[in-house]
């Protein structure tokens, strides 16, 4: 190379191997993530061939870990955890506590100190938001009660590894103080933690839910949509910098409060699109930096920890979930749903493990344990929910959900509608209106709830799904309506709904020549292009003779 760029080869070496094992593993129906954590262990250095400058990779993943927890504050919805409160919050509190029992009983066994084995253990029992999301919408469960335990049971534990973030740093540093001195730094330290981020709090809740929607809000009259997106990332980055700098607690915890605030304004659901891009690819390299830490070594070294490990995760954490919701008087299927769907970790337990070793408190191979271990249990996961539906065949099928018994008494003529956002809402408006049977396809759980309080059924999920467009009842629908404005995407749409019914009228639309010709080549009947549309009624208007004026009245 003529000039020596590490950080342009850290960057472009993670993301484009990790597209190629994140592709891989989408075409073998894994989570993606498992090939971005790989692709980190192909450029790490316990691997030959290129070697990533770790210490770049460090930093760039804790702008990863900012961004993520940005997103996790924006997606925040008290809302989903009040309904399911009574089994959600007890359920993940005493779930949370038997796996970190598990994990230090291993952690003992294996020599380490108590605290050691607590990190192990924490880091153990915290399901990966992510995959359990992307599980839940691949077989539609979001919307029933055992999705909805589920995912209000994961706010619990995020909740929890939150405040673990905060605290770990106290706890290493009172461990480490001599036994003279043990009294009074565990009152210093913690009183002093604990002001502090009140203090954070207490700004955020009283200054920050002020300033920040007047901010957005001015932004936006600016009519500028590079400024939007440059104020929405200046919020996310700066908080947490300035919560770090002033009141020396973690970027996660500023991150997420900066997510959580925004997340309570009218714009919060743009303010998530607009940051998705940069957020998924510092997302990417959290994860493939995650990786480069991990030593395969310890797949022959550690044969049996990493066993007993997996077995944690996998059947120990799930064991414990299916007992205290059964326990709660909830069925069988509700209880191995919600097992199933926490049987595996993640992004949480990536972030303690390097802080844990970061501060001197988890060993190496502790860490390599749970690498390990989420790489194994993430690939799992789809296997145990294919498990799942054998053992719960369609006859047996208890529990519907108000939205699946709405979905069996659609009749057989029905529109699709993919996409609730701002072409998509007026054009429900409509078909409500009209009283045209209408179901609704959407991703975003915030906007699927918009849809569902205006009296419309709803679909959650990709609608590049076809098991997601076989939920929407598409195979029995007269037209597919592609409300979205990705128009290459909608095509993918177009392509599997043809599918799934050849007889569909598709509607689709688009925003350039090469969009309309794209989805015209995969299905859709009539194509809708926003700029020839709008050209065509402003030139009918020109062409309207303006009124006369009407002549004032003669006075008598």
């Amino acid at each position: 190379m003529p000039h020596h760029t590490p950080l342009i080869g850290t960057i472009v070496a993670g993301l484009v191997v990790a597209f190629l094992l994140g592709a891989l593993a989408q075409r073998l129906r894994l989570p993606p993530i498992v090939g971005y954590l790989l692709a980190g262990i192909l450029v790490g250095p316990f691997t030959p061939g290129f070697v990533a400058h770790a210490g770049l990779a460090s930093e760039l993943a804790e702008l990863g870990v900012i961004l993520l927890m940005f997103g996790v504050g924006l997606h925040f919805s008290l809302r989903d955890l009040l309904a399911v409160k009574n089994i959600a919050v007890p359920g993940a509190v005493v779930q949370i506590g038997a796996a970190t029992v598990m994990g230090m009983a291993l952690a003992w066994l294996l020599g380490w100190t108590p605290l050691a084995g607590f990190v192990f253990g924490l880091s153990l029992s915290v399901a990966s938001t992510v995959v359990l999301l992307r599980a839940l919408q691949a077989r539609n469960l979001l919307d029933t009660e055992r999705g909805r335990i589920a995912v209000g049971w994961l706010i619990v534990e995020d909740l929890a590894m939150v405040l673990a973030l905060v605290l770990l740093p106290v706890v290493a540093g009172i461990a480490a103080a001599s036994d003279a001195q043990a009294g009074q730094a565990i009152v210093a330290t913690v009183a002093g933690v604990f002001l502090k981020v009140a203090g954070f709090v207490a700004l955020m809740l009283i200054v920050g839910r002020r300033l920040i929607p007047w901010l957005l809000h001015w932004v936006v009259h600016t009519g500028s949509r590079e400024l939007f997106r440059l104020a929405v990332l200046a919020i996310a980055l700066g908080v947490a910098f300035g919560a770090a700098f002033v009141f020396d607690v973690s970027f996660a915890l500023g991150a997420f409060f900066a997510g959580m605030i925004l997340g309570e304004t009218q714009l919060s659901r743009r303010a998530a699109e607009e940051t998705l891009p940069l957020r998924d690819a510092f997302a990417v390299l959290f994860f493939v930096s995650v990786g480069m830490l991990f030593d395969p070594a310890v797949l022959t070294e550690q044969p049996l920890p990493l066993l007993a490990t997996v077995g944690i995760v996998i059947v120990g954490k799930s064991l414990a979930a299916f007992a205290i919701v059964r326990t709660f008087g909830h069925p069988g299927r509700t209880a191995a749903t919600v097992s199933v769907s926490l049987a595996q970790i993640g992004e949480f337990s990536f972030i303690l493990a390097s802080l844990g070793t970061g501060l001197g408190i988890l060993p190496d191979e502790g860490r390599d344990l749970i690498l390990a271990a989420a790489i194994l249990s993430i690939c799992a996961n789809p296997f145990l929910f294919a498990l799942l539906a054998r053992r719960s065949p369609a006859s047996a099928t208890p529990e519907p959900s108000p939205e699946e018994q709405r979905m069996q008494r659609l009749r057989d003529e029905h529109v699709v509608l993919i996409g609730y956002g701002r072409v998509g809402r007026l054009i429900a408006a409509r078909l409500l209106a009209d009283g045209r049977p209408l179901v609704v396809v959407e991703d975003e759980p915030d906007v699927a709830r918009e849809a569902t309080a205006a009296g419309l059924r709803v679909v959650r999920g990709n609608a590049t799904d076809e098991a997601v467009l076989r939920a929407a009842g598409l195979d029995c629908a007269a037209r597919l309506l592609i409300a979205i404005p990705e128009g290459f995407e909608g095509g993918a749409i177009a392509e599997r709904a043809r599918r799934l019914n050849p007889a569909l009228t598709v509607v689709a639309r688009a925003h350039s020549d090469a969009e309309v010709a794209h989805l015209e080549r995969l299905g859709a009947d009539h194509v809708v292009m926003g700029e020839r549309e709008t050209a065509r009624r402003m030139f009918d208007l020109s062409s309207v003779a303006r009124p006369a004026p009407v002549p004032a009245p003669v006075p008598a």
